[in-house]
């Protein structure tokens, strides 16, 4: 069986891959996804198609008539045309749980250097001038200690931090399809939850139903000050007016490791504020993170193979 991974891969993941796949039994090839001659080469004759971030369109499933399985290393599929993928009989299966405590860790560091405005004071001690910043950013800085963080979707990254936040001295809120009992904090409505956070976090998957789900009207309903965070998807927000929020002081700040277009184009405002702390789509990778991927992704190799149930298939 033939894997093709769609992704620039480090030479870390690289050395994984090849290790794991020798193991599995399957050859498996690394294809750059700023390279579409070599992907429309390389797939043409592949089983399985290992998807990372590039969107898989419905061009790409029809140029690989071999192809029986679209396995997404992380969460989300949003990024696959699931419709193409159901007609030509191409099973699409995800890996939830694998990355959490990667992004948990990631939207911890985010939160932090945001309330310190790390983003704002790395390059201006490197620049030799940290002894003498803008006074009124100083102002701005926090400790979680204090704060209510106030998470929107409560899966296993956030539920996993919410205990760490809560022993930091956080007072702990979230908003998901119903209460988690057993779990830290309360659970309320989104209403409630962004008009008592000091820190909304946002962990939903971008659906027909949460585009868009933090635009003008979300964002004046948050506390004054406030920072938001997402390692979501850049989707659920509306960055125009989050923009004018963080602009106009309304907003406290933001730590962003997502964004509607990417990779996020280096105009986007976003990138100039000194109150926004952002990430290239990073808070789900780490060495860890894609050992355990690739163990999933081989175990759905074999079972693809043996004619068994895929774990986690979505079509």
């Amino acid at each position: 069986m033939k894997a093709v991974l769609h992704y620039r891969a480090s030479t870390g993941f690289r050395l994984m891959l090849a290790r794991q796949a020798a193991t599995a039994g399957i050859e498996a090839v690394v294809v750059d996804e700023t390279d579409d001659e070599a992907f429309a080469r390389e797939i043409a004759d592949a089983e399985v198609l290992l998807h990372v971030l590039k969107p898989v369109t419905a061009a790409m499933i029809a140029g690989a008539p071999n192809l029986r399985l679209v396995q997404k290393l992380g969460v989300g599929v949003n990024t696959i045309d699931l419709e193409a993928a159901r007609a030509a009989g191409v099973a699409v299966a995800n890996m939830p749980g694998t990355n959490s405590q990667a992004v948990a860790e990631m939207t911890l560091a985010l939160m932090l250097s945001v309330l310190r405005r790390l983003s704002y004071l790395d390059p201006l001690t490197r620049r030799g001038e940290g002894w003498a910043p803008d006074l009124d950013l100083i102002d701005g800085v926090g400790e979680i200690a204090g704060r209510t963080v106030g998470f929107v979707g409560y899966g296993s990254a956030p539920s996993r931090l919410g205990a760490a936040l809560e022993a930091l001295g956080a007072r702990i809120v979230y908003t998901a399809r119903g209460p988690k009992p057993g779990l830290p904090g309360r659970f309320v409505t989104l209403a409630e939850l962004l008009a008592e956070a000091d820190i909304v976090s946002l962990h939903v998957p971008l659906m027909a139903e949460t585009e868009g789900l933090i635009g003008r009207e979300a964002l004046a309903a948050m506390r004054p000050g406030a920072i938001l965070v997402n390692t979501a998807r850049g989707g659920l927000v509306d960055e125009a007016a989050l923009v004018e929020a963080l602009r106009s002081g309304r907003l406290g700040g933001a730590g962003l490791d997502v964004f509607a277009a990417e990779p996020v184009n280096p105009a986007n405002p976003l990138l100039t504020l000194p109150n926004v702390v952002v990430a290239p789509h990073q808070a789900w990778l780490t060495p860890e993170t894609l050992d355990r991927s690739l163990a999933v992704a081989f175990d759905n190799c074999r079972r693809l193979i043996a004619g068994q149930a895929l774990v986690n298939q979505v079509v």
